[in-house]
């Protein structure tokens, strides 16, 4: 019976962990054992900061949306409100980017919800 080589198939299998582990350090991108290792923990890291980042991405909208509104004497709390009681369907990422890249427009914005709100 001939003798097979596997040769190929595992220098195939190896080549692709290894471009998976560039940017590494150390061993972790050049041995095959560590680099596989290193690709797994990459990929728990990258699966939980999937959704890590949703939420660090809200919090930094709110947090802007809060530091714009309050230099017009208003809290992030009572323009969400007021926005409410106006009917206007803005979500943060919006109002986070229309606070930083448009001033005025963000202000008119601020009125609408400060007259809707109850005096």
């Amino acid at each position: 019976m001939a003798r097979v080589k596997r040769g190929v198939t595992s220098h195939a299998r190896h080549k692709k962990v290894l471009k998976l582990a560039k940017g590494s350090r150390g061993r972790a991108k050049n041995t095959i054992r560590v680099a596989k290792q290193r690709v797994e923990r990459d990929w728990q890291y990258a699966y939980r900061d999937r959704r890590t980042r949703k939420r660090e991405f809200r919090a930094l909208w709110i947090q802007r949306i809060n530091a714009a509104a309050r230099e017009h004497g208003l809290t992030y709390g009572k323009l969400i409100h007021g926005l409410d009681l106006a009917g206007l369907e803005l979500d943060r990422k919006v109002l986070a980017d229309l606070a930083a890249r448009d001033p005025q427009g963000f202000h008119e914005v601020l009125k609408t919800a400060h007259a809707a709100l109850p005096a």
